[in-house]
């Protein structure tokens, strides 16, 4: 019996959920949260992930085939992208980092290059306002930008 790739996916998600939960757990706080504390959201996604990867592995979906190499090589540039925006986030700052990302992963997706940079300049320029006026988070200018911005 051949195993599906919904269920091995859904047995490392749950591996995963498990990972988040116990890190959430040992989560410390100087002072008292009203009414709950920072540890509720990640316990609370980590028991949706498992629910879902449950589902995943006790009803998979009717093409439990492994993508073609065509498409599992994108998810896997989908992955170093985004892997690259974490690890520039704060290097480069949202802005640039954003721009970069977005108009990268347009371009993975088949987008031509007025339309990746037009997407990536907006979402990266409007996102970013949004965040910090509108919501009032703090994001991260980038050490190469901090002056102009």
């Amino acid at each position: 019996m051949r195993i599906a790739a919904d269920r091995m996916l859904g047995i490392a998600l749950i591996g995963l959920a498990a990972f988040i939960a116990v890190q959430a757990m040992q989560l410390k706080t100087t002072f008292s949260y009203e009414p709950v504390g920072p540890k509720a959201f990640p316990i609370v996604l980590a028991i949706v992930l498992a629910l879902l990867a449950l589902v995943m592995i006790f009803r998979p979906g009717p093409n439990g085939e492994w993508p073609h190499k065509t498409l599992a090589l994108r998810l896997l540039l989908v992955l170093a992208l985004l892997l690259a925006y974490a690890v520039l986030f704060t290097q480069l700052g949202f802005i640039v980092s954003s721009l970069l990302a977005v108009t990268a992963l347009a371009r993975l997706f088949g987008a031509s290059w007025v339309k990746a940079l037009t997407t990536g300049v907006l979402m990266a320029v409007v996102g970013y306002f949004l965040f910090t006026t509108a919501l009032g988070i703090s994001l991260p200018t980038g050490y190469w930008f901090a002056s102009f911005l």
